[in-house]
């Protein structure tokens, strides 16, 4: 299950924000067995562990030009790899980059280089 915060603007300021902490308890208890999650920004606050559960770690923000680093996204892995086990941790984007047909967040040269970046940071970690 993937909650989202907003994809509908480059500006960041517009997009909602707040840890999921008054979340937790109702998303530890639901039927799913994974979380994706947007972690991407400062906008979700701290990281937080949620119980049987795999999480999908949002690592870039689709709605930035920027790419960024393959050792950012393995830092925040490895933060995730001190509450999450290995197999329990999928790398993703915050939200998607197919957001509106006629109005992008993106173009479609930085969204392979956000996602050659995530996929960087995996072999590495798998290294």
């Amino acid at each position: 299950m993937h909650v989202c915060r907003g994809n509908w603007s480059r500006n960041e300021t517009t997009l909602l924000r707040g840890s999921y902490r008054p979340l937790h308890p109702y998303l530890d208890r639901m039927h799913v067995s994974q979380l994706v999650l947007e972690y991407a920004t400062e906008r979700a606050g701290d990281l937080l562990r949620f119980n049987d559960k795999e999480l999908g770690l949002g690592v870039v923000n689709p709605r930035i030009d920027a790419v960024e680093s393959s050792a950012g996204i393995r830092r925040a892995a490895e933060r995730a790899l001190e509450m999450y086990a290995r197999d329990s941790i999928f790398l993703n984007p915050d939200c998607g980059f197919g957001t509106f047909s006629s109005r992008p967040m993106n173009s479609a040269e930085v969204a392979v280089a956000k996602l050659r970046a995530i996929s960087d940071a995996a072999h590495a970690l798998r290294g």
